[in-house]
């Protein structure tokens, strides 16, 4: 790997007689992690576990993920495993906390938000933003897919956040970085790098915390976090941080045995991932707690509700639906009847009318006529009531079909609305007519491959 000669001299001094070891790092294979969805696949798998999640594996080779239904149906997320240490801070801070208000500032495309989603305490509510359009449409698709209905996307600035003065308990901020610790994974990110790229990916950064800083209250925790080594972009920042804002730098717990390095810079700590040290690639996290402003913010009006009541005698039709229906308000959202956690909708009104909100709760049915037409979301929730609807449980050449919108034609299912399920997980929804049958997978998440004669080996083993 040729590495640009001012990155190669910095790190030289960074990292002194460990250099080596790192340059050869490099020049092996990326590993590549999965993340399991618990709520969606209980099963053993027989794979070597990362240390610093209870939900990670590394997989011994990198399979073709789009060939595999359950990857699909949201049963694990593809993610980078040195990325999964953000559970440490929410399990060593939040552990047996009350329902907390979360925001995700640069979510896409939904690995950090799909974990947190997961580790949140039980109740929970987390905003997952994205500033760019098709991002955010990548990650509302990963949400709905994880199923946990706990989620708002956003695409929103990060400056609207401060609107919604001292609202968030918690904020990770996975900033837009150079990208050093993608090196040997992105080729892009090599081509790309100069020490003028850092100074703006720097500044860029530090106006990100500013802008979203007064939405975190009193007491609130901000996970900060990139995908690269220099100290501007990592602990200097911080400091910088610091020394504008009333700030504690709380310190992790971790065993030597992982390799993770901590650092300390004015009294910040952060921890470093170098592909020499542990098995994952570069990346840098710290967690700071803010001591200043408001303890609670009161929650601006709404100034006109994107949400409504539906049209009498609607909800009783769609809350068996779900599992627990009295715990969800159903309302409607221009054509569509979203179910959201009871506990929330007054911040949800909220959240609709400050920020440009792409994507939330569950998403359950669209009324046409007399008919409810089920939504994708609703298929893949954990929260789907699978009593309420006839299933079918297809082979891996039906469920790929099926995710190419292929037709499909199972054998003595009923007319009407079916589940079509892998491996008992939910993917979606045909609707059966006599000798024929809709696909209602949608258009813009299909298989756009053709179809291999031989199967691959299954991530998830039965």
């Amino acid at each position: 790997m040729n590495l640009p000669p001012l990155f190669a001299e910095r790190m030289q001094q960074q990292l002194g007689t460990q250099y080596d070891n790192f340059v050869q790092a490099l020049a092996e294979e990326a590993p590549v992690s999965v993340r399991l969805n618990r709520h969606k696949w209980q099963g053993a798998v027989p794979y070597a576990p990362v240390p610093w999640t209870e939900s990670g594996y590394y997989l011994p080779e990198r399979p073709l993920f789009a060939l595999d239904p359950l990857w699909h149906a949201g049963a694990y997320y593809v993610q980078e495993a040195s990325s999964m240490f953000l559970e440490q801070a929410f399990k060593q801070y939040l552990t047996g906390h009350n329902p907390l208000l979360a925001l995700d500032l640069c979510g896409a495309p939904g690995g950090k938000s799909t974990h947190i989603s997961t580790l949140l305490p039980e109740g929970s509510l987390l905003v997952s933003n994205e500033v760019i359009r098709s991002r955010a449409n990548i990650l509302a698709e990963n949400i709905q897919k994880w199923g946990l209905g706990n989620t708002l996307v956003t695409n929103s600035d990060p400056h609207d956040f401060a609107r919604l003065e001292g609202q968030f308990d918690v904020m990770v901020v996975d900033a837009p970085c150079s990208g050093e610790g993608l090196f040997r994974r992105d080729a892009a990110a090599q081509d790309e790098w100069s020490p003028a790229n850092i100074q703006l990916c720097m500044e860029r950064q530090r106006r990100i915390l500013m802008d979203v800083w007064p939405a975190l209250k009193q007491g609130g925790l901000l996970v900060y976090s990139t995908c690269t080594y220099n100290l501007q972009e990592n602990e200097e920042n911080l400091q910088w941080l610091s020394k504008q804002e009333s700030v504690k730098s709380l310190p992790l717990n971790i065993p030597e045995s992982w390799g993770v390095e901590e650092t300390q810079l004015s009294g910040i700590r952060g921890y470093r991932f170098y592909p020499h040290r542990l098995k994952g690639e570069g990346f840098f996290m710290a967690v700071l707690q803010k001591q200043g402003g408001n303890l609670v913010g009161r929650l601006p009006k709404v100034r006109k509700a994107r949400l409504a009541a539906p049209p009498k005698g609607m909800v009783p039709n769609v809350q068996p639906w779900l599992l627990d229906g009295t715990h969800w308000d159903v309302l409607q959202e221009g054509s569509l009847l979203t179910a959201f956690s009871k506990e929330w909708v007054a911040e949800i009104q909220v959240l609709y009318d400050q920020l440009r909100v792409v994507y939330g709760g569950i998403q359950i049915a669209e009324p046409k006529g007399k008919s409810l037409i089920p939504q994708p979301a609703l298929a893949l929730s954990t929260y789907l009531n699978t009593t309420a609807f006839p299933t079918i449980d297809v082979d891996l050449p039906t469920a790929l079909r099926f995710l190419r919108r292929d037709d499909i034609l199972p054998e003595d299912a009923p007319d009407g609305w079916v589940l079509v399920c892998y491996r008992n997980i939910g993917m979606g929804w045909l609707k059966m007519m006599k000798n024929r049958s809709n696909n209602y997978w949608p258009t813009y998440w299909r298989i756009r491959m053709e179809l291999p004669t031989e199967q691959q080996r299954l991530v998830l083993p039965v």
